[in-house]
């Protein structure tokens, strides 16, 4: 008996609505509305699922931030110490010191004090090709994975390729390790919705698709979690939402002489040291970092006029917003539902820097959702693909330079919060005890410690009858309803 947490991105009741295996879950037990915390976006969410916390509080404010310290900007850092806070593990070993659990792509999983780790980690050789690859605890797991599953598929994980094939390997991943190692406590996550939902919006028959596609994945580990009597509860980091507008927020800020840049090799590179102002985009969320304090009320207002932005949140409206914390920008920007903002800053596509049309998302500063899409503007793109995928398995070095800059293409995104329920975060259950119309994101911990607690009681009665009983009894799968 064991708690399984099943992160399944961008599900929401628009998306759930279309796969009955994983409403079989809140059938058996309740399914509820989920707020999320401002940024809605993976690295803030799950940090505070496991906290408790506002990202006020546990210091994730973005996927990620401008390191003043550094004087970088560092997006989708791994080390688990960044996190703040108490995390739920944590909590429930006070009382259960023994308690085992396992982390199979989380983010923040590196460095986790956790029994079994499994998180996607390339190889960076020395001549800048990336092998695709993945980091377990323990250190064997990784080559029982790849001998029986391939190696993780990275390429099928993000980028224009992204697809099933990264969800899939991820719940085979996770039925061998519920298998051999029985982990107390599970924590899987699950990215496939991400990819259709943000390439052509969530009312996208692609969408339904994707969410066909999936629920047809999750079936063998859902049974088999059934069949051990396991407690299923299943989460979403945000809903995602239509959109048509891209908001180039730091193009506004360069042309009104507060970005600056610097050149290399004809490159335009971001000079966050000069800046006066810049931003770090993240889909719906930008933190704008003003030099200063002087240059703050121009840089609102600038913002405020520019079409496609709705707040702009100064450090008293960030601390009513639970995102008052040290790694902020000075300034935090919210798009209007339909619009969401790039990273770009070069004016010109000629002086853009080489990693704009490829797939790097440790050096662009700022989410780029067009690295989900083949440059549809170049007729030649998927024969120079395949022409640099055959080069790089003879080991010869080459860039993959396939993404597109016109940011037109995308159609959803995500992190403020959706305004229609049907497009927001949920939360299924498959132990009606703990019912509830909704939940905040910060209820979430103490919710994973009721679970945990539930089935320690029974695994002390001794009785898995009693504990399939009170898992799987009858209930409502609607949201926001229960018996």
């Amino acid at each position: 008996m064991s708690v399984v947490v099943l992160d399944v991105v961008g599900l929401t009741p628009r998306t759930l609505a279309h796969m009955p295996r994983l409403r079989s879950v809140a059938d058996r037990g309740f399914a509820a509305a989920l707020d999320p915390v401002l940024p809605a976006v993976t690295c803030s969410v799950q940090s505070t699922f496991l906290t408790g916390r506002t990202p006020a509080e546990h210091g994730i404010v973005g996927n990620g931030w401008y390191d003043r310290d550094m004087g970088e900007v560092a997006f989708w850092r791994q080390h688990n110490a960044l996190v703040q806070g108490e995390k739920v593990w944590q909590a429930a070993r006070r009382t259960r010191p023994d308690l085992k659990v396992a982390n199979i792509c989380w983010w923040y999983a590196m460095g986790a004090d956790v029994d079994i780790t499994v998180t996607p980690r390339p190889v960076y050789h020395y001549d800048g090709r990336k092998s695709p690859d993945c980091y377990t605890v323990p250190a064997g797991l990784r080559d029982s994975l790849t001998a029986e599953l391939g190696p993780f598929p990275l390429f099928d994980y993000w980028g224009p390729k992204a697809g099933i094939a990264s969800s899939r390997w991820i719940v085979d991943a996770t039925r061998r390790v519920l298998a051999d190692h029985d982990p107390d406590l599970a924590l899987v996550y699950v990215p496939h919705l991400d990819y259709d939902l943000q390439r052509h919006g969530p009312n996208s028959p692609q969408a339904r698709a994707a969410a066909r596609e999936l629920d047809t994945v999750l079936a063998p580990l859902l049974g088999e979690l059934a069949a051990r009597g396991s407690t299923v509860v299943v989460l979403s980091e945000y809903g995602i939402t239509e959109v048509r507008r891209p908001v180039d927020i730091n193009r506004v800020l360069r042309r009104e002489g507060l970005l600056n840049v610097y050149t290399q090799q004809g490159m335009e590179y971001l000079d966050p040291w000069t800046s006066r102002a810049f931003a770090t985009p993240d889909h719906q969320v930008a933190h704008v970092y003003v030099a200063d304090p002087e240059d703050v009320t121009r840089v609102r207002d600038l913002l405020m006029a520019t079409e496609g932005v709705e707040q702009v949140l100064d450090r008293e409206d960030q601390a009513k917003a639970g995102l008052g914390h040290t790694r902020a920008g000075e300034l935090v920007a919210v798009a209007a539902d339909d619009s969401w903002f790039t990273y770009y800053y070069w004016l010109d596509d000629d002086r853009a820097p080489d990693f704009a049309r490829g797939v790097e998302i440790h050096r662009k500063p700022g989410y780029d959702p067009a690295e989900l899409f083949f440059d549809p503007a170049d007729p030649l793109v998927l024969a120079r693909a395949a022409l640099t995928v055959a080069k790089l398995r003879l080991g010869v070095r080459s860039a993959m330079s396939v993404v597109p800059t016109d940011p037109s293409c995308v159609r959803g995104s995500h992190g403020r919060p959706a305004d229609d329920p049907d497009d927001g975060p949920v939360l299924l259950c498959s132990d009606p005890a703990h019912a509830r119309d909704r939940f905040h994101a910060t209820d979430v911990k103490e919710f994973l410690l009721s679970c945990l607690n539930d089935v320690e009681k029974v695994r002390a009665a001794g009785s898995p009858e009693e504990k399939n009983g009170l898992s799987f009894g009858g209930g409502t799968g609607k949201i926001g309803h229960h018996r």
